[in-house]
């Protein structure tokens, strides 16, 4: 071995120990937000944190069906206790007044801070005289055994009110005091896991805790047909993480197990397939060094997406196992002068993902770029060494005849292929704006019939998705607390007049401190309060004694602090606070959900003009499918135009390289009608396209441009004076190689890779073909004596 071969060895050889010691610290990461935008506004991330990280992501629906009317409440009820002894839930609640207990209570003695009719007037002798002839009716009524020391603790009505107000909207139906849907034929209950909604084995934990105690428990009141259904955020997570996991091993196993066979069969040498894999391994260890490297992470779609590494890497291990098959082999540096054009061209079009806003985009680009080089200069300077000095490939000359006469007949159908490619082009214009998804939910990995099962359980739990907010910010959780407050009284006035069906706010629990404190203030101290009640009940068929405790309470609410989030924990309310109430007390932000009316949607436009300008707040409107859209939007356009970027590259660095400008519309053209033909086929199938198959475009452009660019080399002479043999079959394995990787991600279940896929996978092919029918093939003889090369460019 030379010195310079054994220099390159040593640092090949550390180079692959510093990359597996990187990848095996790295962790690797499931979760879909990694392939969401990362640059959304404020409210938007606002919203996004909630749904991902905060209580929101907690959320577990559960509904049970297949089980009698007359055994739904045992049932609801048994499991609602076992899930709570369980404790890996902050709250279980299934419509029984017993998991509510906690919530009456601190409701009840913190009433006076909280009811929204508290003032110093209710508490004079002509309001408390009409409260009393109230609670007089009340229990001379056929209620009256049900209110009993109620009417006489609260006769002002407050925790009624109170009640009132934070139950406004629908709620669920209650069967033998549990709930159910509104056909009775599903038990509910609504659960919220103690796991961070980050925490996917929490949340699975949890998961498989609702399934153990269900069956234990349908077991034990034999109900066999009792089926448990289960959604939320975290469900849809672990479900999403587990698909990916899946799909990764699945694929990749699949995917390698392809090209491999592929390789064995061409060359049926395992020492050729041992060869073979250097570059493979060495590329796809050294994209995963490189992403952890960078990104501190590694995400297992980025590995899912190595399957095609594998499949052009090999294209290296390709030219070198063909050029020992050949009796005439070409020197390197006539191999290296195309080989660099291939690398570059394919590295530019990935490069174009760097600067995306999604980093799982940002990751894959990260990943290949480093692979295809390292490939590059393995195949170059590593394999040469390895291979043994009297080491011969089988020859593939056979397969290279078949090539040459396929390739020789296929320009004859340039005619058929314009008409397609005009055809494709006029599909694609009639679609129009159809053409492109700018819905986010097409990257969503979650199910119809999941997402479908989601909604009818939030239907039925009288929680529907709230699409329509408003997003307050401020300087601190009081003067936030204060501004939500203020627009309380603005939505109040909506809901009488009938503009909304009601709202929910963290101001109508969490009351802001100084107007707790206004409330406490007003309220009369004992004295004064019998007093009152001694002048307001004359006449009357009540013995002020028997408000005693009336009294007591109003005294011991005069001596309470204001409430904290601190005093809700532990509370069911407490949840709905810490869904609603972002931030620190120095940096704090709320949405305040709305709700519309069956009449139709909330007129925005009138919404947003009536909306007061608060001194010490921001307060601004977010239609959820709407912002998500725009956001969406808005990085498909940036991608589009990334990818016209990357696409002028390759164009730009062809034309450096070849120097006519008759040559670089010949190689262009087939590359250009991959992507006609492509999105004419998806308008026809009429499947809209995502950011993926953007992406894959792209892809198609960089790798179609290696093989325009061999058949090129071949027919003009132009990148190299030397011929060679068996070069055509080793653009075909080449080819299926890439087929292989790329046709095999889009069995994917993940739309992500689907899409990614299935865009180049046929792409390739397509490429292949075109550049055939444009360019051709050299004949037989002029291949041997002319001037035509081993120009296996490589991608």
């Amino acid at each position: 071995m030379r010195r310079v071969d054994r220099f390159a060895f040593a640092i090949w050889l550390l180079g692959l120990v510093i990359s597996a010691w990187l990848v095996a610290r790295a962790p690797f990461l499931t979760d879909m937000s990694a392939f969401m935008p990362q640059r959304p506004t404020p409210e938007q991330r606002l919203l996004t944190q909630n749904l991902t990280r905060g209580v929101a992501a907690r959320l577990l629906l559960v509904g049970i069906d297949s089980v009698a009317p007359d055994q739904q409440a045992k049932l609801s009820n048994q499991l609602a206790q076992s899930l709570r002894e369980s404790k890996q839930f902050r709250s279980v609640n299934n419509g029984s007044l017993d998991a509510l207990a906690a919530d009456q209570a601190l409701l009840f003695a913190r009433r006076y801070q909280l009811s929204p009719t508290v003032n110093a007037q209710q508490f004079e002798v002509p309001q408390l005289r009409l409260a009393l002839q109230e609670s007089i009716d009340l229990l001379s009524s056929s209620a009256g055994a049900f209110a009993g020391d109620l009417a006489l603790r609260d006769p002002t009505g407050e925790m009624m009110r109170l009640l009132d107000r934070l139950g406004a909207g629908n709620t669920p139906q209650l069967n033998d005091g549990v709930w159910v849907t509104p056909d009775r034929k599903r038990v509910l209950l609504l659960l919220y896991s103690d796991a961070d909604g980050g925490d996917l084995d929490g949340q699975q934990r949890a998961i498989q805790t609702v399934e153990q105690r269900f069956a234990q428990i349908r077991d034990s009141l034999q109900i066999p047909a009792a089926n448990l259904y289960l959604s939320g955020p975290g469900r849809f997570a672990v479900a999403s993480r587990d698909a990916i996991r899946a799909d990764v091993t699945r694929l990749s196993t699949v995917g390698a197990g392809m090209i491999l066979a592929i390789l064995l069969i061409a060359f049926r040498s395992l020492a050729a397939l041992a060869l073979a894999l250097v570059p493979i391994a060495s590329a796809v260890l050294a994209g995963a060094a490189a992403v952890a490297l960078s990104f501190g992470s590694i995400h297992a779609l980025t590995m899912g997406f190595g399957t095609t590494l594998i499949g052009e890497a090999v294209d290296y291990a390709l030219y070198h196992l063909v050029r020992s098959a050949s009796s005439e082999p070409a020197p390197q540096s006539a191999f290296w002068r195309t080989i660099r054009l291939g690398v570059m061209t394919s590295m530019v079009g990935f490069a174009a993902l760097l600067f995306t806003g999604f980093p799982g985009l940002a990751q894959m680009a990260v990943f290949s770029i480093a692979g295809l080089l390292v490939a590059a200069l393995v195949t170059r300077w590593i394999l040469p060494a390895l291979t043994p000095t009297h080491f011969k490939a089988k020859s593939l000359v056979p397969l290279d005849r078949l090539a040459q006469a396929a390739l020789l007949r296929l320009p004859r159908f340039r005619v058929l292929a314009v008409a397609l490619l005009v055809a494709a082009a006029a599909v694609a214009l009639a679609r129009g704006d159809r053409l492109w998804d700018n819905d986010i939910a097409s990257l969503n990995p979650v199910s119809r019939a999941a997402q479908q099962l989601h909604q009818d359980l939030q239907d039925a739990l009288g929680a529907p998705a709230a699409d329509l907010m408003l997003v307050v910010s401020s300087g601190s959780q009081a003067q936030t607390l204060r501004a939500c407050d203020d627009l309380a009284k603005l939505l109040d006035g909506w809901v009488a007049a009938g503009k909304l069906a009601g709202f929910e706010s963290p101001s109508t629990i969490l009351v802001p401190p100084a107007l707790q404190q206004a409330r406490t203030d007003a309220l009369p101290d004992e004295k004064t309060l019998r007093d009152r009640l001694q002048q307001a009940a004359q006449g009357l068929p009540l013995r002020v004694e028997r408000l005693d405790g009336f009294v007591a309470d109003v005294q011991a609410a005069r001596l309470l602090k204001p409430l904290t989030r601190a005093d809700l924990v532990q509370t069911q309310i407490g949840l709905r606070v810490e869904s609603l109430l972002a931030g620190s007390d120095d940096d704090s932000a709320a949405i305040i959900s709305l709700r519309p009316t069956t009449a139709g949607a909330i007129d925005v436009q009138q919404l947003r003009a009536l909306l007061p300008k608060l001194p010490d707040a921001q307060i601004s409107v977010l239609q959820l499918k709407e912002e998500t859209d725009k956001l969406y939007g808005g990085y498909l356009r940036e991608a589009r135009a990334l990818s016209m970027v990357g696409a002028l590259a390759i164009v730009a660095l062809l034309a450096a390289s070849i120097r006519s400008w008759r040559g670089v519309l010949r190689v262009c053209t087939p590359l250009l009608g991959a992507v006609v033909l492509l999105i004419g086929g998806f308008a026809l199938a009429g499947k809209a396209m995502n950011l993926l198959h953007l992406v894959g475009l792209l892809l198609v452009v960089a790798i179609g441009s290696n093989y325009a660019l061999f058949l090129y080399s071949l027919r003009s002479g132009a990148l190299s004076q030397t011929p060679s043999q068996g070069t055509l079959a080793s653009l075909l394995l080449a080819n299926l190689t890439t087929l292989a990787g790329f046709l095999v991600l889009s069995l994917s279940q993940v739309p992500l890779l689907s899409a990614l896929g299935t865009t180049v996978g046929l792409g390739a092919a397509l490429s292949l073909v075109l550049s055939a029918v444009w360019i051709g093939a050299a004949e037989p003889a002029a291949a041997s004596s002319s001037s035509s090369s081993e120009t296996h460019v490589c991608h």
